[in-house]
């Protein structure tokens, strides 16, 4: 098992790791929408948002040896299903291999983003 970090995406808020690489997976950690440099949530609106997590995303699984087109299961986490269409919108800009995916509504979410994914993929 390997700990995967990078500067390129947020810290990890708690006693968790950015990935693991187990197996020859990649086992991301969910992604929020904060910007590694700023360390804040800059985007108010799902585009803006669902974007950093991707930018996040991207970050993590290269650390790790990995991409978007090795992804082989998503679960993504909205906290308005109203939002799935921009938000799909997005995700299928970077997901075009189509990984199997779950995607639904909860009642919040850290720091009161409106999305989370989390991936796992080849690595």
């Amino acid at each position: 098992m390997n700990t995967i970090h990078t500067e390129s995406a947020p810290k990890a808020v708690g006693p968790y790791s950015q990935a693991i690489v187990s197996n020859g997976f990649v086992f991301t950690s969910g992604q929020i929408a904060i910007n590694p440099d700023t360390n804040t949530v800059e985007a108010t609106d799902i585009n803006g948002q669902s974007e950093q997590v991707m930018k996040n995303l991207k970050a993590v699984l290269e650390a790790a040896g990995s991409s978007f087109g090795k992804a082989v299961k998503t679960t993504c986490f909205l906290a308005d299903m109203n939002d799935f269409a921009a938000f799909n919108e997005v995700y299928g800009r970077y997901f075009t291999s189509l990984p199997a995916r779950s995607c639904v509504a909860v009642k919040t979410l850290p720091k009161n983003v409106l999305v989370e994914v989390e991936v796992i993929a080849e690595a």
